[in-house]
């Protein structure tokens, strides 16, 4: 089958793209860098002509309240190409738990980007991952202060980006699943331990503390980002670390 993997040169993409194409598929990927613009239409028509799925990994460039416009914009675009090039399957990646934190703009977007796929004309899927194990360096530095890191205890159930990438391709060369798979990595830990976890493993001397009101997740209620009937990834954290 021919892929069109839109955001085909990013973390997710460049893998799920490489995994397609060892399968013996043909998967193009496809970013801004390659002349495709998702938000103007440039490049899309000829992005699209003679797929048989589109894979749509492209994210906002912001997390803000900038995001839905982004989501929202690319979306209506994407369609609309994938209708007129006869596309069979639309695939996207969103997040387990999105539609249960209402108070994060970008979880919002992610809401609004399933909601558009649904509703459009194309057969869809939407893969779920959990946080990946490839952001946690970023969620340090978010709330990082001298020698201390200020972390929730929200329940995170780490996934690496390969996993997330066997995942995606997988369900993009099956059939379109008319809704949603949650994947999510082998096991749970709050935040504030990931983070001790983290710095240990490196070396880092710094200490954790535990915030409630710390970073994103602190808007996050309860065991949301979690999903223990997930289909369960094999890369355990200590593993990925090491």
């Amino acid at each position: 089958m021919k892929f069109a993997v839109i955001g085909g040169t990013g973390l997710i993409g460049s893998q799920v793209v490489k995994n397609l194409n060892a399968a013996g598929h043909e998967a193009v990927p496809h970013s801004q860098s390659t002349g495709v613009d998702v938000i103007s239409g440039q490049g899309l028509g000829e992005a699209v002509a003679g797929a048989d799925v589109i894979v749509n990994l492209t994210n906002s460039p912001t997390f803000d309240e900038a995001s839905p416009a982004f989501f929202q914009t690319s979306m209506d675009n994407l369609l609309a190409a994938a209708q007129k090039g006869g596309v069979g399957h639309f695939v996207i990646l969103s997040i387990v738990g999105v539609d249960q934190v209402p108070e994060l703009d970008y979880y919002r977007a992610k809401v609004l980007q399933e909601d558009v796929l649904a509703a459009g004309p194309v057969p869809y899927s939407i893969v779920r991952a959990t946080q990946f194990m490839e952001f946690m360096d970023a969620v340090l530095s978010w709330t990082a202060d001298g020698d201390t890191v200020r972390l929730p205890a929200t329940p995170i159930q780490p996934i690496a980006s390969k996993d997330v990438a066997d995942a995606v391709a997988e369900v993009a060369a099956g059939a379109p699943l008319g809704g949603i798979r949650n994947i999510a990595g082998p096991e749970v830990f709050s935040l504030d331990e990931l983070g001790r976890i983290t710095l240990t493993h490196k070396g880092d001397g710094r200490t954790v503390v535990t915030d409630p009101t710390a970073g994103m997740f602190a808007a996050v209620k309860g065991d949301v980002l979690t999903d223990k009937d997930a289909h369960l990834a094999p890369t355990r954290y200590v593993d990925w670390l090491s």
